[in-house]
């Protein structure tokens, strides 16, 4: 009996000082690579492709938003008789016409309507690379959330086999009359629970195996692999340098500023509209001769016309649209601005308290957490501490791995976040 008892204590023991790899670790194909996940990204998901479609159909406007229209050819049979319609000659003034005409806007029109399409293509641009980094930041935020899954999973594995050991600890203790059955059932309860954990996280891990796939535009079973450990690494810029930053590098703010510079060539259009286009045109008449006395000769004709603009509300609301669509984009800009020296703030703070109760856990908290099982376990084994302090220490020492960790993923995830909020990766 006392070697069943000594064995028990040994497993424990064990446990405590040499943690046990999780199962998960062993039987996936690889470790991960998150730049190679963006990267894969980047190139694969559908969504962006789209973007970039759209933003290649936009480009494409831009020339013909700056084009002239077809120059008009005409061909008429000018001042023939209804009463002989086929004989030239019967009159001096029938002739047989052709002409041309090209329609011409006034000066600076096409090239502000070219202007125009391509401050609208740009704008697109910026927002397929705002996409980008939105895209990029979602795989982070997965790519970490899986790390937390599988630290979990871990820490319920080695805690699972802890509980095995306490079993048989005091099944032992049972059997030679020095404890309670109660504390057996106690432990098959907790173990159940630890069963029950991980049968939550093996569906949390599947749920995010998915997630991740779509963002890569993978089949949903593809198996993802085992997730590198890291460190913290603290940020060195300040939430100024970061706000530059952002002003520097994040799309959205290229974006407003060509939609800002889109609705000024709007308002300068709508200002010319105020003035007439001209339509120019080009007609030459050939005549058969009406005798062999009388030569007919042939002519021509040149002329220009133009519209009269005397419909200035329309043209007013014009330049009104155009004003608006500037003020809004400016608005907008500024709402964005405000945001972002926001997000910085938030994140900024979030990953402090972060990275601090990282350290507390793993240099203060969690040794101290370990000392104090091992202690409880040496008390149990000589009826000094009770068994359900033995489980109260365990369950600390779980609840506290999985707060550690879960600070190295909110910390990772909120850097991911504040990376998108700057528009680049962060040193």
């Amino acid at each position: 009996m006392k070697l069943r008892f000594l064995g028990g204590m040994l497993a424990v023991a064990t446990c405590l000082l040499f943690p046990i790899t999780p199962a998960t670790a062993d039987d996936s194909p690889r470790h991960e690579e998150l730049p190679k996940l963006v990267e894969s990204a980047l190139a694969s998901n559908p969504e962006l492709k789209a973007s970039q479609a759209r933003w290649e159909m936009f480009t494409s406007r831009v020339k013909q938003a700056g084009a002239l229209d077809d120059p008009m050819v005409m061909f008429k049979f000018q001042n023939f008789l209804f009463r002989d319609p086929f004989d030239s000659r019967r009159d001096p003034m029938s002739q047989r016409v052709i002409g041309i005409s090209q329609q011409l806007p006034f000066w600076g029109k096409r090239a502000l309507k070219e202007e125009i399409a391509a401050k609208d293509a740009e704008a697109l641009r910026w927002q397929v690379e705002e996409r980008k980094l939105e895209l990029a930041r979602m795989v982070k935020e997965t790519y970490y959330q899986l790390f937390l899954t599988d630290r979990e999973q871990e820490i319920v594995d080695r805690n699972i086999r802890i509980m095995d050991d306490f079993i048989a600890l005091a099944e032992t203790k049972y059997s030679v009359g020095q404890g309670a059955q109660q504390d057996v059932f106690k432990a098959q309860v907790e173990r159940s629970r630890m069963l029950d954990m991980k049968i939550t996280l093996e569906q949390r891990r599947k749920s995010f195996q998915a997630t991740l796939n779509a963002l890569l535009f993978r089949p949903p079973e593809t198996p993802v692999g085992w997730v590198h450990d890291f460190e913290i690494k603290p940020l060195v810029q300040s939430a100024a340098q970061l706000r530059s930053l952002a002003e520097e590098n994040r799309p959205q703010y290229k974006s407003l500023r060509a939609l800002m510079e889109k609705g000024e060539a709007g308002h300068r259009l709508a200002e010319k509209e105020f003035f007439p286009d001209f339509n120019l045109s080009l007609e030459y008449m050939q005549r058969d001769p009406l005798s062999e006395m009388e030569a007919g000769y042939d002519m021509y004709s040149a002329g220009v016309t133009f519209n009269l603009p005397i419909q200035r509300e329309r043209r007013h609301a014009m330049a009104r649209e155009a004003s608006a669509e500037t003020e809004m984009a400016r608005a907008e800009l500024n709402n964005l601005s405000n945001g972002i020296s926001l997000g910085i703030a938030d994140n900024l703070a979030q990953m402090e308290r972060r990275d601090k109760l990282a350290q507390l856990y793993k240099t203060g908290i969690i040794p101290q957490a370990e000392q104090s099982l091992e202690s409880a376990t040496i008390g149990y084994r000589v009826n000094k501490v009770d068994f359900l302090t033995l489980l109260d220490n365990r369950l600390t020492l779980f609840n506290y791995e999985r707060e550690y960790y879960e600070s190295l993923a909110e910390y990772q995830i909120r850097r991911a976040q504040l990376e998108a909020l700057v528009g680049t990766d962060l040193p």
